[in-house]
């Protein structure tokens, strides 16, 4: 087994199969070490999290974690005209996101609104019923496994559902 030194990155590593902990840059293993994780935890389950009504006019835009200077902000971009309703359910989200992740992560809601026409998340309505995007259907047409071709076509379906 030989050792590689003289690596930024990494003490030393293995040659062959690494864990993929040792594979990521170390800018990125900062970010994660600094809550960064929160972030992406609640984009993907926002709306399992405030509900459809308010999945509908809003969006999480960032976050910012508690330092000795300020709290654990989370900043939510809100469709123009709807600022009171999530004003009022402010307290209901907070204690939804804490109790999601089971501590308390989120301290103060900043609502920042935008209109309707600048919506980051626009969703085309597909007549195709194919669960990939025709781009990549012919690549995973061309995958001659068929495990590995089922298990990408379930993965998208999985995807396609959130």
């Amino acid at each position: 087994m030989s050792y590689k030194n003289n690596i930024k990155q990494r003490n030393r590593s293995f040659q062959g199969l690494r864990s993929f902990k040792d594979t990521l840059p170390t800018s990125i293993k900062k970010i994660i070490k600094k809550k960064g994780h929160i972030f992406s935890e609640t984009l993907n389950n926002w709306k399992y999290i405030v509900g459809d009504t308010v999945f509908q006019i809003c969006y999480p835009k960032s976050f910012k974690n508690s330092n000795k200077f300020g709290v654990s902000t989370l900043h939510v971009m809100v469709k123009r005209g709807h600022e009171v309703d999530l004003e009022y359910s402010k307290k209901d989200i907070m204690d939804k996101m804490n109790s999601f992740f089971g501590y308390n992560v989120v301290e103060k809601l900043k609502f920042i609104s935008f209109d309707s026409s600048q919506t980051k998340f626009k969703r085309l309505v597909e007549d195709n019923n194919s669960v990939t995007n025709n781009k990549y259907a012919d690549r995973v047409n061309s995958i001659k496994n068929d495990k590995v071709k089922k298990s990408l076509l379930e993965l998208t379906k999985i995807f396609k559902q959130r």
